[in-house]
């Protein structure tokens, strides 16, 4: 296996596609405008935040779990840290359209978006969950990137930062929008995942598994469906008003109460069998999820 290429800075991203650096903490690349070297499966981890926008399907990469062809029109948002493998033989200036926005979190830092960063979730989606975009959109999310591109060629001043940070910002609302559309347009495969999940859970409470390995995870859920745990977690929500958690919290409270009317257990025998290793824990949550005390609900049921 080659050795990850680590990609610390803005100039070694521009380093990397032969672009001039015009700003230490972002930059804007027009794919069309470079040759990518790129052998078959070299590895790339990046140290800042990375929007691709590629309008071709040349190459093939994997992120995550997945193999993934760029589709036409389709965009990727990825985090900090995430290793992306690429499959492909040279890209020539030809075979190429698109754009790529990198920033790097020093960049936010002392703004109000470092601290919404978080609620973008779709910077932890699979490659295999991009956002697949309209004609509109892409000319939206493409006049943000000229804002912030114009913005680069200017002298650095006081005012760049704001005004750098506030175009990414607007392009990272857009996205949440156009992914809020993508989950509507997407509502009869996202039902039959959430009927998956529902079955998952009714199997794994009823089974021994609850005893063997304690409660399910999201992620564990997640891989049972092929999805990111960010994004099954969001579809849930889109779909049902409960994000994944939620939906494991919902099957254990709901196997609690059975197991506190139809038995004489204790209350920290349940919870030892419902995977919790201190009892308290459970009480917690279940006063939480319900407004009572186990022993509360047992009493007035």
């Amino acid at each position: 296996m080659k050795p990850i290429i680590q990609l610390k800075s803005i100039f070694e991203i521009n380093n990397f596609v032969q672009c001039k650096t015009k700003h230490p903490l972002v930059a804007v690349v027009d794919f069309s405008k470079t040759d990518e070297f790129i052998e078959n499966e070299t590895r790339i981890s990046a140290d800042f935040y990375s929007i691709m926008f590629k309008n071709y399907c040349a190459n093939k990469l994997r992120y995550g779990r997945q193999d993934y062809d760029f589709q036409d029109g389709s965009l990727i948002c990825i985090a900090p840290k995430q290793v992306l493998i690429m499959d492909n033989e040279i890209e020539r200036k030809e075979n190429m359209m698109g754009w790529g926005l990198f920033f790097h979190p020093d960049l936010l830092r002392g703004t109000s978006l470092s601290n919404k960063m978080k609620d973008y979730t779709f910077f932890s989606y699979e490659t295999s969950e991009a956002l697949h975009l309209s004609d509109k959109e892409k000319q939206i999310l493409y006049d943000c990137i000229l804002k912030i591109e114009n913005e680069l060629h200017e002298n650095i001043d006081s005012h760049s930062q704001k005004l750098i940070v506030t175009n990414i910002e607007l392009l990272l609302n857009y996205c949440d929008r156009y992914y809020g559309r993508q989950f509507i347009t997407r509502k009869n495969t996202n039902t039959n995942t959430v009927a998956q999940i529902e079955n998952l859970l009714n199997t794994y409470f009823k089974s021994e598994k609850l005893k063997e390995k304690g409660l399910p995870t999201v992620k564990y859920l997640a891989d049972q469906v092929h999805l990111s745990p960010s994004y099954l977690s969001d579809l849930l929500k889109k779909e049902t008003g409960r994000n994944a958690q939620d939906h494991i919290h919902y099957h254990l409270i709901e196997e609690a109460k059975n197991i506190l009317l139809n038995t004489d257990n204790s209350v920290s025998e349940i919870a030892y069998s419902l995977g919790f290793e201190y009892p308290q824990y459970f009480s917690k949550l279940f006063k939480k999820k319900t407004g009572q005390t186990p022993i509360e609900y047992r009493k007035l049921n």
